[in-house]
């Protein structure tokens, strides 16, 4: 049995072990939705969501594009799985996206690979039910394993199934620049035929628009503008922060939107919020923001700065409650663009935020499954969340010393099982390889661990 299907069998036999309970609590795998509604101020924004205000982007093709897009990585879950494994709440789904058209949403991105693999059929019986030509449909090509001619090209078809239409308006390389960078775009796309096959899929209008997702160096991205393909539009990580502060090897936005509005490239935007931290800033980040615009969330603010930029086709997010689907659709119904003093104002607001020492991660589960039963997304996110509350001492000399310890050691215990902590880490760094941020996981986790344990030692 060779490296690729043994991978494939341990994914399958994570989830038969984990099972759904654990995926409806800490949001496992590929980006679902945690089954736990987050009780916050900030998800419950109040007034009138206005109809027929959605501001629209038009694509060189002519399509019109609304500037909210809907991503499916994280769709709501329901307690127990079907029969077929199937963990989506797919009434929860419906409701979602007749609420999204209703008020203009056209696109929808998914992905192969969210949800369990079960987030294109979710998708696609919700969206079967209205008229094909005024849905825009995005999907990927997420062959990040098992990437033969013959498994890249099924998998194609199988997501036009799945999606129940025989076109797709958007269709993208998932995930461009990891693994060896080039070498590694090489083997997925360009040596076993693929990209050829889907731009003969695009020639036939199988495909509408052809393009990919970034997550990697400048020379990845350069490289494959550099290529004689015509690229429809292409997505990339925006945000406030990423604009100026990308970490890791991550690239700053600022210099992505820069080439590619110079060729006329529309850009697509993901991680608008930072895998949810712009949304869950510290206290005294929220009052600098409220101080401003006291009657928007905190959110609005990154979505108007991913808005603002004019050659921004679709700025994605993974709404997963109603709330803020909401919210969002009052961020864009209509688009009130940010002023030159505001995008500065959010340039400091960026500098003052990486102050706080958080971890790059975005949330996403693309290092989940972990051979030896971690939840890698839940220690990470329960560790920035403290950081972001205080309640990470530095010493027990700390004036809130207790109050922040007993934070920390009682919010991990209940954010993450005991056999599920990062003290089980072995260091394999079977995760790190998956990693948009690129973030040196077993590092984090083992520093993580022996905090944990001076804190219940009272060491510090």
């Amino acid at each position: 049995m060779d490296k690729r299907n043994k991978e494939e069998m341990n994914r399958r036999e994570f989830l038969k072990i984990v099972g759904v309970s654990a995926a409806a609590s800490t949001a496992v795998m590929y980006g679902c939705a945690s089954g736990e509604k987050p009780a916050s101020a900030e998800a419950a924004v109040q007034g009138e969501v206005p109809v027929d205000k959605m501001t629209y982007r038009t694509s060189p093709k002519g399509e019109r594009v609304s500037l909210l897009g809907y991503g499916c990585m994280r769709w709501p879950l329901k307690p127990a799985p079907d029969s077929d494994g199937n963990v989506i709440d797919q009434d929860a789904v419906n409701e979602l996206v007749d609420y999204a058209i209703a008020h203009g949403v056209n696109y929808f991105d998914t992905s192969p690979v969210y949800c369990q693999g079960f987030s294109e059929r979710a998708t696609g019986v919700a969206l079967k039910r209205y008229p094909r030509e005024k849905l825009l449909i995005a999907t990927k090509m997420s062959n990040f394993q098992n990437y033969t001619r013959e498994n890249s090209i099924k998998m194609y078809h199988q997501s036009l199934k799945e999606l129940q239409t025989d076109y797709l308006d958007y269709y993208l390389l998932h995930s461009v620049g990891g693994g060896e960078g080039i070498k590694t775009f090489h083997d997925r796309y360009i040596d076993n035929g693929v990209l050829d096959f889907l731009l003969k899929e695009r020639e036939e209008g199988r495909i509408r628009n052809l393009g990919w997702s970034f997550h990697g160096s400048v020379e990845v991205f350069d490289y494959l503008l550099s290529l004689d393909v015509k690229w429809d539009f292409v997505q990339i990580q925006m945000n406030y922060v990423d604009w100026r502060h990308a970490s890791k090897r991550n690239v700053n936005a600022e210099y992505l939107y820069g080439e590619l509005s110079k060729r006329g490239i529309p850009v697509v935007i993901m991680e608008p919020l930072l895998g949810g931290r712009l949304s869950k800033l510290n206290d005294h980040l929220v009052a600098r923001l409220k101080q401003r615009r006291p009657e928007n969330s905190v959110a609005s603010w990154a979505f108007r700065f991913a808005g603002t930029y004019p050659d921004v086709l679709c700025v994605l997010s993974g709404m997963t409650y109603m709330e803020h689907l909401q919210d969002n659709l009052r961020t864009y119904s209509p688009l009130e663009p940010l002023n030159d003093e505001e995008k500065e104002f959010l340039e400091e607001t960026a500098q003052l935020m990486l102050q706080f020492p958080t971890i790059p991660c975005n949330d996403c589960k693309y290092c989940m499954p972990c051979p030896y039963g971690l939840d890698i997304p839940a220690i990470l996110v329960h560790y920035n969340k403290c950081v972001n509350e205080g309640n990470v001492p530095k010493s027990s000399q700390d004036e809130n010393y207790r109050r922040a310890r007993r934070a920390f050691l009682i919010g991990y215990d209940r954010s993450v099982p005991k056999l599920r902590q990062a003290s089980r880490c072995t260091g394999c760094d079977q995760c790190s390889p998956h990693c948009p941020q690129r973030i040196d996981i077993p590092k984090e986790l083992h520093r993580i661990d022996a905090y944990v344990e001076q804190l219940k030692q009272e060491t510090l």
